[in-house]
């Protein structure tokens, strides 16, 4: 049964201490006595009271941030059903997401989408409404090793102020995009990879931001990815418990990308070395955990063991050394459910012993076959497993004109097997989804926070959307062919 809510009457709202005729006229008070007694009237007065009292000054440590989020953007605890999801609704059985274009999801409230997320998990005949309790999807303890993960890069939609040069709110772009990602099935998590949680070295807010392949630890979550509207009364730690708690809402299991490479990273500014660093680096890796992650993707994991090819800068930790950071992590949070995924790690045993839940770019994902006889390989392993990748970080768009090339390997990581149970990892970015501009790839987002200005598509927010996500109607068509075989694995894998 469908509720309406824009029929339902209730009593004009009594307040004993209303603000002024200034005021009202300022704020855009609606008069009771002028308007009908409808919801909306209602609502509007009930939001506009519960904005001028909010006091979450200094307090950023609040057990429900999603509901915290809902409250300050909107005024108000009740959330109501969302029509625009519904008018976008793509649903598997009981798997639904919106199918929407980015630049239209971008351009959303947060009231609004938190209010999309609780339309589409909400029971039938049930209200909408954000749960006082938000665990993580259980895929069980080994999730990991069967995930399909998906990196996104927040700075890609963040929002751009002309004026400063500021580029924040990365994490609220992020939760706007994520109703429209295919949810899990039943059997292996989808699990969202942000490639970016700590500062950049330089620029971090700012659009000439820093390479993502470098991290200042110990400084906080990076500007780029909290809201500057929200930071006085949200701090950037519950930004991320929010982002959290949303993606474990719809299905996702979470995770961030971590660089190792000694010179790549930084302690509070410091230079950073293995021999000192070493606890400062678990610590970081332990509070995005407590952050309300799954998953920690190491950057030039492989070459801890395999040292051909090495293009990081500095030294790396030691295969005991890593194993040893691999179980305090483990140990010091007590979560025994975690994934660590290596970047190009194959399935040398090493890589397990190190304490490694996934390695990426193995097998040949463009041969479905080949897939296939990784998967049926590897079977016996159940703790540690490498597989394919659609497209990784380095991605420069060599196959967005080839948009059959991406659907066949997508096809072939969610059915290269002969049975579910041997399903092997495998790894995307964002446009193996929604595909980016022409003008743009994932590198060199990657590298730079600003590069879309020789197409004036970073002079407004709205403008450098439409410049980094692909408008062409071809990219609408090539996102429905992704759901479609999202859908076919949801169907056939349950």
């Amino acid at each position: 049964m469908l509720v309406k809510f824009d029929i339902i009457n209730k009593p004009a709202l009594q307040i004993s201490a209303s603000p002024g005729k200034k005021e009202r006229k300022e704020a855009g008070w609606f008069d009771s006595k002028k308007q009908s007694n409808s919801f909306a009237v209602y609502d509007a007065q009930k939001a506009l009271i519960n904005k001028l009292n909010i006091s979450f000054k200094g307090y950023f440590g609040d057990p429900q941030p999603l509901k915290k989020l809902f409250w300050i953007s909107s005024g108000r605890n009740e959330v109501y059903e969302d029509n625009w999801t519904k008018e976008h609704l793509y649903q598997v059985g009981t798997k639904k997401w919106v199918n929407a274009r980015p630049s239209e999801l971008l351009r959303r409230s947060s009231e609004q989408v938190i209010q999309s997320l609780c339309t589409l998990i909400k029971p039938d005949n049930q209200y909408p409404g954000i749960p006082p309790y938000i665990p993580s999807p259980n895929f069980g303890d080994k999730w990991g090793r069967y995930a399909n993960y998906i990196e996104v890069n927040p700075r890609i939609l963040a929002t751009y102020d002309n004026n400063s040069n500021r580029l924040t709110g990365g994490l609220l772009g992020t939760m706007k995009i994520l109703p429209a990602i295919p949810t899990s099935p039943n059997s292996f998590a989808n699990c969202i990879v942000l490639s970016q949680l700590y500062p950049a070295f330089y620029g971090d807010g700012y659009d000439d931001a820093a390479s993502l392949y470098c991290a200042n630890l110990h400084t906080g979550i990076s500007a780029t990815l909290s809201d500057d509207g929200l930071n006085r009364r949200m701090g950037p730690d519950e930004q991320v418990k929010a982002f959290n708690d949303m993606a474990h809402l719809l299905g996702f299991k979470t995770g961030f990308r971590m660089p190792l490479s000694a010179n790549q990273l930084r302690v509070q500014g410091r230079e950073f070395n293995w021999y000192d660093h070493e606890k400062a680096f678990i610590d970081a890796c332990i509070w995005g955990i407590e952050l309300g992650f799954d998953a920690i993707y190491f950057d030039s994991g492989k070459h801890i063991i395999d040292p051909n090819g090495y293009c990081g800068l500095g030294s790396l930790p030691n295969k005991m050394q890593m194993g040893y950071i691999l179980y305090k992590i483990r140990e010091q949070t007590g979560r025994h459910d975690l994934s660590f995924i290596g970047e190009k790690c194959n399935d040398y045993y090493g890589y397990k012993e190190m304490g490694l839940t996934a390695g990426t770019d193995w097998g040949k994902a463009d041969d479905y076959f080949s897939v296939r006889w990784e998967a049926e390989k590897q079977k016996y392993s159940r703790d540690y497993a490498a597989g394919p990748e659609v497209s990784n970080d380095n991605d420069e768009g060599s196959a967005k004109h080839e948009s059959w090339k991406r659907l066949n390997r997508i096809n072939s990581c969610l059915f290269g097997y002969d049975y579910k149970e041997d399903k092997l990892p495998s790894y995307m970015q964002l446009t193996d989804i929604f595909p980016l501009s022409p003008y743009t790839n994932t590198h060199e987002q990657m590298l730079r926070a600003k590069k879309m200005e020789a197409f004036d598509a970073w002079t407004k927010c709205e403008r450098h959307w439409d410049g980094v996500f692909d408008t062409d109607p071809a990219a609408s068509q090539y996102t429905n062919n992704v759901y479609h075989i999202f859908e076919n694995a949801i169907r056939s894998i349950g």
